[in-house]
Order: C-alpha cells, then sequence, then structure tokens
C-alpha cells in the first residue's frame, strides 16, 4: 500500500498494537516482516500507521504472534478496513489535528466518561459558552478560526445528542459549574442545559460539591473513551503542548480506578441533578 502524507490517531493506534502484540511475541521487526514477505521498511511504516494493512494480513501476524484474542484481533480487522470519511474530514486543514483525531475517537467509541473540575465537559457545552472558552485563549484567536472551532465542537455533541447515543457519564466539581465564563444569561443556560441532558437514560451526570471532606482529586481531569475492546480504550488529557492520547494498559487501568474513585465521592445523580438545579436559581 502507498505511503500516507497524512497519519491520524486511530491509524497510529492500529500500528501501535500490531507492535505491541510483535513484542510481546518476543519477535524483531524484520522478523515479523518476514513473514509477510516485505521488509523491515515496510513492517515500520505499517507499525508507525504512515501504510495501512490489509485484514489477511492483520490476521496472519496475529497467528504468527499467537494472539488469541479474537475480540482484539476483529477489533483491529475493524480498524484496518475502516473507510470511514466522517464529518471532521470537513476540518481537515482547517483545524489542528487533534481536533479531527477527537472527534474521530468518539465516533467510534462505545462510551465516553468525563472528570471536569474548572470547565463544562465539552459534550455538555452550550455554543455561548464554548464561545466564551475559545475567546479566553492567548494570543487570540482570528474571528474565522474562532467559527470554526465553536462549530466543530457543537457538531462533536451529536455522540450523545444524535440519533444514536453512546452512554456518556460526566464528574463535574462544583468549581466549573460555578464559574462564569460567560455572563450571567449564558452560566444560567449552560446549567439548564446540562439539566437538560441529564434526563436522558444514556446520560448520567454526577457532581462533587464543595463542602465534600477528604476529596484532594481535582487534578483528576479526563475524557476516557471506550473502545471495541476495553484495550482499545483511550484516554484524552490537555497536555502543555497540546492534547495527549494515552492507551497503554497500566495507565488506562489506573483511570478507570481513577474514575470509579472520583464518582464514588460524587453525588448520586438524583441528588446532583436537585444540586445544579439550586445553583442555576441562584445564577
Amino acid at each position: 500500500m502507498a505511503r500516507r502524507t497524512q497519519v491520524t490517531a486511530r491509524q497510529e493506534r492500529l500500528g501501535s498494537e500490531l507492535r505491541k502484540l510483535r513484542e510481546a511475541a518476543g519477535l524483531k521487526g524484520r522478523e515479523a516482516a518476514a513473514l509477510l514477505g516485505t521488509d523491515s521498511a515496510q513492517m515500520s511504516q505499517i507499525e508507525f500507521g504512515t501504510a495501512g494493512v490489509s485484514e489477511a494480513r492483520v490476521r496472519r501476524l496475529a497467528a504468527h504472534y499467537s494472539c488469541t484474542d479474537t475480540e482484539l484481533i476483529d477489533a483491529l480487522v475493524a480498524i484496518a478496513t475502516d473507510r470511514t470519511r466522517g464529518w471532521w474530514e470537513e476540518y481537515r486543514g482547517l483545524l489542528p489535528t487533534s481536533f479531527l483525531d477527537l472527534a474521530e475517537l468518539e465516533y467510534h467509541a462505545t462510551h465516553r466518561r468525563d472528570v471536569e473540575s474548572l470547565n463544562i465537559p465539552g459534550l455538555l457545552q452550550t455554543e455561548d459558552y464554548a464561545h466564551a472558552v475559545f475567546s479566553y485563549r492567548v494570543p487570540e484567536l482570528p474571528q474565522s478560526d474562532m467559527e470554526l472551532r465553536i462549530e466543530h465542537r457543537m457538531r462533536r455533541r451529536a455522540v450523545i445528542e444524535g440519533s444514536a447515543p453512546i452512554p456518556y457519564e460526566a464528574v463535574i466539581h462544583e468549581a466549573a459549574l460555578r464559574i462564569r465564563v460567560g455572563d450571567r444569561a449564558a452560566a444560567r443556560a449552560q446549567l439548564t442545559h446540562v439539566l437538560e441532558l441529564s434526563e436522558a437514560d444514556h446520560v448520567t451526570v454526577r457532581v462533587i460539591p464543595f463542602d465534600l471532606d477528604g476529596f484532594a482529586g481535582a487534578w483528576s481531569t479526563m475524557m476516557y473513551a471506550g473502545g471495541a475492546v476495553p484495550k482499545l480504550d483511550t484516554v484524552v488529557r490537555d497536555a502543555p503542548h497540546g492534547t495527549a492520547f494515552v492507551d497503554s494498559e497500566a495507565q488506562l487501568g489506573a483511570f478507570r480506578m481513577l474514575f470509579r474513585k472520583v464518582e464514588a465521592a460524587s453525588l448520586e445523580p438524583g441528588r446532583s441533578r436537585d444540586f445544579i438545579h439550586r445553583l442555576a436559581k441562584e445564577v
């Protein structure tokens, strides 16, 4: 297959998972290449996502790597053979690639879990709230760029507001609910929007109040996207120079435990809705 000029996070993940399987089997790249009748250079391109790989080759590699996890193999084949060109492709060349990678990740996710301490989670934001967030960027964005970011964020909401929504859980600290990133009217509308979404069967919103004793997890902000199998889950975190996608098995396990720990410290959904309702009346 021809070498790709643009590699998505999803394509990189496929290559990374194939590399993990090879390393677990104790094989070097040149040995795996020989199994496919190719050279080390192309094997490296496959594992870095810069070259595609067919279903037959994925299954052949998995067999030689003695991988018996059929669900994982089928999930990797699904990635390898996926030809979806989603709505996010309209923004290629207009927005940073991390925006497109996040939208693609959400599109293929089986579920989503968020923890936020200072901002309303992106999937729950209103247009006015998103506008206020992007307006605060330094240096300021050109108006056209800001409008693209807001539009992109609103379109991402389809994964929980569209015709085939995925299960969604959010744990939000009271600080994020109280901070007015816009004016009073925008703050009230944002809280009302969260309340309305929380009534859906597939959406669960929990609140961590200020007066909770022993909560030291304000740093535990995360976006957790479920993969077709748990090994293909992904955590998205903000990094100093952009967005970081975390997918090592050990880290994923730690983030699952962290989410459950934060969730256990929060108010149950009914009390959380009552809490948000009181805040909306105070605004």
